[in-house]
């Protein structure tokens, strides 16, 4: 069998430029391969555990499978500002992914998946760094989307049996 062969530190720049270009060009598999190549030899690097889980969460609408690998590598970024924005960009992608491919979804969770989104995006924007809006950007872009599917309401819930006695 073939073996993966490690790139060299001085390369990671250009690797990771070379990820962004891919993302951008719609390779999220040829992204993501390439932030598994510098997370190997330098598993700290913040823009490549970002840029990891960003085309984690471009595959999504091909491989929904990509969601559970996203929530698994965004506890590993550092700081809780990070955190709760990627876990945010995770749930929104999921949303629309699921809502372009079909519309409601299963049991209609596509509603509170974006609410999951909403709440990210706020904790985010509690944690933010001076002058970065990035949290709101996505907030309001999950109300917008959330404005033109008025269709999207919250999973019903079950109703209680009713009490019988005897």
């Amino acid at each position: 069998m073939f073996t993966l062969k490690p790139i060299s530190h001085d390369c990671i720049e250009n690797a990771l430029a070379k990820a962004e270009r891919y993302r951008l060009l719609g390779e999220p598999n040829e992204a993501e391969s390439i932030c598994l190549d510098i997370l190997e030899i330098d598993p700290d690097s913040r823009q490549a555990q970002i840029s990891y889980i960003l085309a984690l969460t471009d595959e999504i609408p091909q491989e929904p499978a990509s969601f559970a690998r996203a929530m698994e590598a965004i506890p590993r970024l550092e700081s809780a500002y990070d955190r709760a924005y990627y876990f945010g960009i995770a749930w929104e992608r999921r949303a629309k992914a699921a809502y372009a491919a079909g519309g409601l979804g299963p049991c209609n969770y596509l509603y509170d998946w974006i609410v999951k989104a909403l709440q990210f995006f706020e904790e985010a924007e509690r944690l933010r760094p001076a002058g970065n809006d990035s949290s709101i950007l996505r907030w309001n872009a999950c109300v917008r989307f959330l404005e033109r599917h008025k269709e999207l309401a919250p999973a019903a819930e079950a109703a209680p049996e009713p009490i019988l006695s005897e």
